[in-house]
């Protein structure tokens, strides 16, 4: 059984409530479709779960719902917090966009006010030291300039934090992505379909022996869209306000597929954007932090729902491999912090239990 997080290789955490899925602390099902998703309670995104693993856990997902009294519901959902702690979300019948109002408002929300939050504290503590350190002598004597360091170094902590893990195609390495590269993550055209094209750092780069004065590396496919599915969010971090997320709904309901919402903005090479908001590279692909908010809150969900079709109509594999992968990167950042042969130290214990 998976307990990882698919976007943020995070740990979904326990309930002892669904005792054939003790996975989670609040579960999403939808006992028409026969879909069950962990919601993550740091990214607020939904993990679709395994096929064998499902009914049983739906059926008393369902029982425990109906018997709980603490429960508030619309005629197409309804959301259950049980005296263990487990929140129960139930979907019937519902319009996409109230399906958007829980399962994205709720996420896109909370990366905004955490956003807002997280500002607002420096802004704070910036106005603190320019009113206070003159009274208390913070800023003489070089104390100002100390601030700038501190401030340096925020920012160059900033700039070096990991926001995201991607395998590279074709390989089993797995890439951290920060924010100078996730600035340049740009939707591109790939013959007549698009593509994903993702800056490799400087380290990165030279360890592979590029020698492109702006290497990157282009996805496609598949792995396109698995990719766009990891980085988005980070993309997204400041998250939105409900009527962007409406936006976004309309734009995803406006096309097939995601590959053509992805296409829309993929651009065309040769194409010239004077005067536009978007940024172009050469290869006719538009950066995508430079879309309007909505345009990318829409590809990141396409980009999501379009793998949880993908294993709804059989190609379980996917969801097993990016199941599995969100395991090995978890592990992988484990594993960074334990001493040498820590590992075999734990294995060796547990042969012996």
């Amino acid at each position: 059984m998976y307990s990882t997080c698919l976007f943020r290789a995070a740990d979904l955490g326990r309930n002892e409530v669904i005792e054939l899925f003790p996975v989670g602390r609040r579960l999403a099902f939808d006992a028409t479709k026969g879909r069950l998703w962990v919601v993550c309670r740091k990214c607020e995104r939904w993990n679709l779960t395994p096929l064998e693993e499902r009914w049983e856990a739906i059926e008393e997902c369902e029982r425990r719902f109906t018997s709980t009294r603490l429960r508030a519901s619309t005629d197409n959902i309804g959301l259950a917090k049980l005296r263990e702690g487990l929140e129960l979300v139930r979907i019937g019948n519902a319009l996409r966009p109230e399906i958007a109002a829980w399962r994205y408002g709720d996420q896109f929300g909370r990366r905004r006010t955490k956003h807002l939050l997280v500002t607002g504290a420096g802004i704070a503590a910036l106005g603190g030291i320019i009113v206070l350190g003159p009274m208390t002598g913070v800023i003489a004597g070089g104390g100002w300039g100390s601030w700038q360091i501190i401030s340096n170094l925020h920012n160059a902590y900033q700039n070096r934090r990991v926001r995201a893990r991607i395998r590279l195609p074709g390989s089993d390495a797995v890439m951290p992505v920060r924010k100078k590269q996730l600035e340049k993550v740009s939707v591109v055209r790939a013959g007549d379909d698009w593509g994903l094209r993702v800056p490799l750092s400087r380290s990165w780069a030279r360890d592979t022996s590029n020698v492109d004065p702006h290497p990157s590396v282009l996805f496609t496919g598949p792995e396109a869209l698995r990719t766009a599915a990891k980085l988005l969010p980070a993309i997204n971090e400041k998250g939105a306000k409900n009527d962007e997320v409406q936006h976004a709904v309309r734009l995803v309901a406006e096309s097939a597929d995601p590959a053509r919402l992805f296409g829309r903005f993929a651009g065309v090479p040769g194409e010239t954007t004077t005067g536009s908001r978007r940024k172009v590279w050469m290869d006719g692909g538009h950066i995508i932090q430079s879309l309007p908010k909505e345009v990318r809150i829409a590809l990141e969900m396409a980009s999501h729902e379009e793998q949880e079709r993908r294993a709804l109509e059989g190609e379980l594999a996917l969801l097993e491999a990016a199941w599995r992968e969100a395991e090995e990167v978890a592990q992988i950042a484990d594993d960074m912090f334990l001493p040498q042969g820590a590992t075999e130290r734990l294995e060796e214990l547990r042969r012996k239990a």
